[in-house]
């Protein structure tokens, strides 16, 4: 993989990671395996067909825990700790033809984007979740399942664009994030 495919993946990746890691592990894995792209070597075991059960039985045990309000704000709290990392290492493994200075690099870049991406993630979903009516948080949950699918593709096929694309994905957290704030101090503020 070239430095620039490396970045893309690094970066669409932990972007993906952090809205739903098993989805990204399975589209990955699937991508790797029907030959669309070609993993370093290190990341084939993602095609492996033990790992893409595992990946595509927790993507639907997450599915199915993304529809119940308040189970999804438990359910990302306790990925908070998993995501990430997950990322990270996810990042790692695709930068393994690079020095390790750029491994460690790409693994720090994956890891905050994926936590970025999560935590407007679990926030966005918290704030739906005060919201009387589940339509509100299947349309999220679809929608961000969707994303990471789509974008763990993208970002093999469109390398550049999808730098361009993540960078801006990662300003509209910013500001989501920055409402969500404003949103939460007001409220504590009310009461």
């Amino acid at each position: 993989m070239s430095p620039l495919q490396v970045i893309s993946l690094a970066l669409g990746a932990g972007f993906s990671s952090g809205l739903n890691l098993y989805a990204t592990v399975a589209t990955l894995g699937l991508l790797e395996r029907f030959h669309v792209i070609h993993l370093p070597e290190k990341l084939h075991v993602l095609a492996h067909p033990i790992v893409l059960g595992f990946a595509i039985g927790l993507y639907i045990l997450e599915f199915l825990a993304d529809k119940v309000p308040f189970l999804d704000t438990v359910w990302d709290f306790l990925h908070t700790f998993i995501r990430p990392p997950a990322a990270a290492i996810l990042a790692f493994g695709v930068s393994a033809d690079l020095s390790s200075e750029w491994r460690w690099l790409a693994a720090l870049l994956a890891g905050g984007v994926a936590l970025t991406s999560h935590g407007t993630k679990a926030s966005t979903r918290a704030a739906a979740n005060t919201v009387p009516e589940p339509f509100s948080n299947w349309a999220l949950s679809f929608g961000e399942d969707l994303l990471a699918v789509w974008l763990t593709w993208f970002t093999t096929a469109h390398p550049i664009l999808a730098i361009v694309l993540v960078v801006l994905l990662l300003i509209l957290c910013v500001y989501l994030l920055r409402k969500l704030f404003h949103f939460l101090r007001s409220s504590f503020a009310t009461l």
